[in-house]
């Protein structure tokens, strides 16, 4: 069988157990090495229809019609459809959206991907089996909301990608942690130590988020950005990428309303200063205030 990319970039599992959490972790870890060495790994209670729209929007031959039919039997996410069309980011008109065709044609495909995958997130967290830890998965789904939105403003004033596509990518960027945290039924042991589920989420979110992505076909440019996103600022590199976006934006978003560290910051900023983000980031924030809650409405159930 050949070797995924995923499975290229995972950690080994560790080699000795210990006390019942580090056997926990010892569990977890050799069924996260399986699973992405026979590519495997799933979102468990993931909606098939979103699947389905996701490996849609990666065939050069769809167009409105095909995803018109495929909408229309999810009333759901028809509807999220329409209301992210209308949102007053993507909708800067303010003209009343209410038919599925024109709403797809709007938003285009990049979009279509947020939207899906913003339908999937609800999906999971409302899940029966996902009861007891719906609120780990509603505080990850509000900051990936937060860091989609931030992305797009960013991507839009630097000009370095594209913004539905950073949009997207702001949306996928906590992909990692959340199959973790759908692991916690299996391993509760485990989740209740704080420091552990940080230390598997910092070793294995890459190849985990790498693995999902490339499963739902999503474009290299997105997979390469939620992969490498949290570790940019280690990256030595002259060139902006979609990883920096991210990153930017998560810095935008932990300390943008304390501007004096965040000036602070913005000197030592790698991903900042390759996007040319060193100064005025406080006026883009003021600028884009109802722009990115309008994006977080649009977003949130």
């Amino acid at each position: 069988m050949a070797t995924s990319s995923a499975e290229k970039t995972a950690p080994a599992a560790p080699a000795a157990q210990g006390s019942s959490a580090d056997a926990a972790a010892f569990n977890l870890v050799r069924e996260l090495a399986a699973a992405l060495s026979a590519g495997t790994v799933s979102l468990p209670s993931y909606p098939q229809v979103a699947i389905r729209l996701q490996k849609m929007l990666a065939d050069e031959d769809s167009d409105a019609d095909r995803l018109v039919r495929v909408l229309g039997a999810e009333p759901v996410l028809a509807a999220r459809v329409t209301t992210m069309a209308g949102s007053a980011a993507l909708n800067p008109t303010g003209r009343k959206i209410t038919d599925l065709r024109t709403a797809i044609v709007l938003l285009g495909f990049d979009a279509l991907r947020t939207t899906a995958a913003a339908f999937a997130m609800v999906q999971i967290r409302q899940a029966g089996e996902f009861k007891n830890i719906e609120k780990p998965i509603a505080a990850l789904w509000r900051e990936s909301v937060a860091r989609a939105a931030m992305a797009y403003v960013v991507a839009r004033a630097t000009g370095k990608s594209r913004p539905d596509t950073a949009m997207l990518a702001g949306v996928l960027s906590g992909v990692g942690k959340l199959y973790l945290l759908t692991q916690m039924n299996k391993h509760p042991e485990l989740f209740a130590d704080e420091a552990a589920f940080h230390s598997l989420v910092r070793d294995w979110h890459a190849s985990i988020a790498q693995a999902l992505l490339e499963s739902w076909q999503m474009a290299p440019e997105i997979i390469a950005a939620v992969r490498d996103w949290p570790t940019v600022e280690s990256d030595p590199r002259h060139t902006a990428d979609l990883a920096d976006v991210l990153a930017a934006a998560d810095l935008l978003l932990s300390h943008g309303e304390n501007p004096e560290l965040l000036q602070g910051l913005l000197a030592d900023s790698r991903a900042m200063q390759r996007l040319g983000l060193k100064a005025g980031c406080g006026t883009l924030l003021a600028d884009s205030a109802a722009e990115l809650e309008s994006l977080r409405k649009a977003l949130s159930p």
